[in-house]
């Protein structure tokens, strides 16, 4: 072995030595400076060396690295862009704990955007959960568009429909879907997006810059049979 391989084969023992008094354990790099008769900055250096060498390896102990390596997995298999898991709660009923949070955080960041954006938006509880949980805010440069309608089976205002909460929170120029949530029939449907003043909503949303959705689940507790939106029959028939 030459001396080059030497000196690199000696360091790469400091970084490893460094390495392990800082992560195992739990020196400071004044300690770690003070054990190896080195200086603080050199210590400094060693353990960064161990990391970029791969001399350390890091396991973290905790549900929440289950969620990070499903996230990693999730994106790689479907060529994804941004995956977030959340954990869950065993102990609520809830199922917007977590979701609504992260969610929040992804449309406060599009938000703080100085330039101009359209933001899509649909309905449901974790959407409105999402909304509640944003800070006030300033951006009257920003479009929020709906992508569905906001009136219910009986005439009232949907209630998980957030555009006009979401609109007023962040103080920017709302375009609601003034129809209902669901037509009755697939006619009433072709009848109603072909009236001349939906179609500069549906412009503007098939033109989003970024599009926030909830996905609900169809079992016996599925919000739209529960929110009077579809009856036990039609439930059952989605669920085939």
């Amino acid at each position: 072995m030459n001396s080059r391989q030497e000196t690199g084969s000696t360091r790469l023992d400091d970084a490893a030595r460094a390495g392990w008094l800082y992560y195992v354990a739990g020196n400071t790099q004044d300690q770690i400076a003070a054990k190896l008769g080195i200086s603080r900055q050199t210590a400094q250096r060693l353990v960064s060396l161990a990391m970029s060498e791969g001399l350390i390896k890091v396991r973290v102990d905790h549900p929440i690295a289950n969620c990070l390596d499903l996230a990693a997995r999730l994106k790689s298999r479907f060529a994804l862009d941004l995956v977030e898991v959340v954990p869950s709660d065993p102990t609520s009923n809830s199922t917007t704990i977590g979701i609504a949070e992260a969610a929040a955080a992804e449309i406060e960041r599009r938000l703080r955007s100085e330039a101009p954006i359209v933001m899509a938006i649909g309905t449901g509880r974790t959407l409105k959960a999402a909304i509640e949980q944003l800070p006030p805010m300033d951006c009257p440069q920003h479009k929020v568009v709906s992508l569905t309608g906001n009136i219910s089976p009986d005439g009232s205002a949907a209630f998980y429909n957030v555009i006009f909460t979401m609109a007023d929170r962040v103080k920017a120029r709302s375009f609601p879907m003034p129809l209902p949530v669901i037509a009755s029939s697939p006619e009433e449907r072709e009848m109603l997006l072909n009236q001349p003043m939906i179609q500069p909503t549906l412009a503007l949303a098939a033109e989003a810059d970024v599009t926030f959705v909830g996905i609900g689940d169809l079992g016996p507790k599925a919000p739209l049979y529960e929110d009077g939106f579809i009856s036990e029959s039609e439930l059952k028939a989605l669920q085939k």
